[in-house]
């Protein structure tokens, strides 16, 4: 079975990062095998402590949709298309395919959609692990060129620290132009 999540939708600069995820069967016999479970419920170090091991025991491959994508097609596209980009390594394989969250397109006649699926299937927790931990590497090394946003600690996400950081500084290249305009800058 294939699984597939997405992480970043809610922030405010950076991308969204879906991995696709094949567990390999003796994963099982890892001690920390039981913690894995959505990447939201996890500390920092236990998400990084879980990637290693995950992607020890998997095939894998990650699809991103960077902010400008974001801002041109939408969040739930750019999700789409995210989404699609990490399956292309597997689109020849007859696994079946579980998603996160709620239908909203297809890869084939064997994708079924799950509400909470990062907390029902440990193959979908899996992939979340991975994405998160991809995605957070990601913004600390824009925040070596941007570090008054504080994307080190909020990895983008709209924080009060991030929030201040740019009513003082503007934005990045790295910021979605379209969440930017619904917050309240006066």
């Amino acid at each position: 079975m294939i699984g597939i999540d997405e992480v970043g939708r809610g922030a405010l600069c950076g991308p969204v990062v879906s991995c696709a995820l094949i567990l390999h069967k003796n994963i099982s016999q890892e001690k920390l095998f039981d913690k894995i479970t959505d990447s939201k419920k996890l500390s920092e170090k236990k998400r990084l402590e879980l990637s290693t091991i995950i992607k020890k025991y998997s095939k894998f491959n990650i699809g991103i949709s960077d902010n400008m994508e974001i801002d041109k097609y939408n969040i739930l596209n750019a999700t789409i298309f995210s989404m699609k980009r990490a399956y292309r390594k597997f689109e020849n394989t007859k696994f079946k395919i579980k998603i996160d969250g709620l239908k909203t397109f297809e890869l084939n006649d064997r994708t079924t959609f799950h509400i909470k699926g990062d907390q029902k299937s440990i193959t979908i927790a899996a992939a979340s692990i991975v994405a998160k931990v991809y995605r957070d590497d990601l913004m600390i090394k824009h925040s070596s060129d941007y570090p008054q946003y504080g994307w080190v600690r909020n990895k983008g996400y709209g924080t009060k620290e991030h929030i201040d950081a740019i009513q003082k500084f503007g934005i990045s290249k790295h910021h979605r132009k379209s969440f930017i305009k619904n917050l309240n800058l006066s």
